[in-house]
């Protein structure tokens, strides 16, 4: 697999972890857990970092995320975890999904980048789900943002690209 590739691929990735946590450290503790009518930001940033674990396992067969974290949102119901997660359990949790990612993609190959991946809305190549989880995360890390920035008057700046390179790149 091409290093340059691989650099562009994680620069723009790692921007998109980034940007989430940015969203998720700039959120008022009154906003964290939500309202009624609008789920906590602690709802969304896990829905975020759960996904964005699965898609880099590339498939919910075999997968378990890592401790408190549970498998709530593979309900078809949508039923949340039994309590809020905290900034610092899903800090922990975001810091595991990045360096899972920056690992998946320093080692990636052209073999893995073909891999067949299914899931419930269809199959695609690993390369073509990195795409897709990196839209995903950044999909709801501008929400986030849009949302901060109408609560506060102003949200997360944007990251251009990752803060950390990729090694060997």
């Amino acid at each position: 697999m091409d290093a340059g590739w691989k650099a562009s691929l994680w620069r723009q990735f790692g921007a998109a972890i980034d940007m989430l946590e940015n969203a998720a450290r700039a959120c008022p503790d009154d906003q964290w857990r939500g309202l009624a009518a609008a789920p906590g930001v602690w709802s969304i940033v896990h829905h975020a970092l759960f996904w964005l674990d699965v898609y880099l396992w590339g498939s919910v067969e075999g997968f378990s995320p890592p401790a408190p974290f549970g498998l709530e949102e593979l309900d078809p119901a949508g039923r949340l975890p039994e309590r809020p997660y905290s900034k610092d359990e899903l800090q922990a949790s975001l810091a595991h999904g990045r360096a899972k990612c920056r690992g998946t993609t320093q080692a990636l190959t052209d073999e893995k980048a073909r891999e067949r991946c299914s899931f419930s809305w269809g199959e695609v190549t690993f390369a073509e789900l990195l795409l897709y989880n990196m839209r995903h995360a950044q999909e709801h890390a501008g929400g986030l943002s849009e949302r901060l920035g109408q609560a506060l008057g102003s949200g997360p700046s944007w990251v251009a690209k990752a803060k950390t390179l990729l090694s060997g790149a």
